[in-house]
């Protein structure tokens, strides 16, 4: 069964950074597109950050600059270095990949971790 764990998240002041980690795990063939996205309490989630397989980034203008997405294929983990952190990037940050499945007649699904809070302080 394949899952996606969040972690790295926790409280920091304002001007400070985090490295958020999001491992996928189970039997996995191969996975493509992993994004970043978050959810501040009464809003909408967001798209933050998404990265292709060969490395391609795209971000929310919100954390251009600021926010850093890779990865490590070889570990099927995403990471997203956030620095210079504002009171407005508290959320819950969660991760989504699409992961094709080791097995026959498996199709390419879209997964969500748990989510792994961060909270800014000013």
């Amino acid at each position: 069964q394949v899952q996606l764990v969040e972690s790295g998240g926790g409280l920091v002041r304002a001007g400070g950074s985090l490295r958020l980690s999001c491992a996928a795990s189970g039997s996995i063939l191969r996975i493509n597109d992993m994004t970043w996205y978050r959810q501040a309490p009464g809003q909408q989630r967001e798209l933050v950050a998404a990265i292709t397989r060969g490395g391609r980034t795209n971000y929310a203008d919100s954390v251009k600059g600021r926010f850093a997405a890779s990865r490590d294929n070889a570990k099927n983990t995403v990471y997203l270095q956030m620095n210079s952190l504002k009171p407005e990037d508290t959320a819950v940050y969660y991760c989504n990949a699409q992961i094709l499945p080791l097995g026959v007649g498996l199709m390419t699904g879209v997964y969500w971790g748990q989510g792994t809070q961060v909270t800014v302080s000013s």
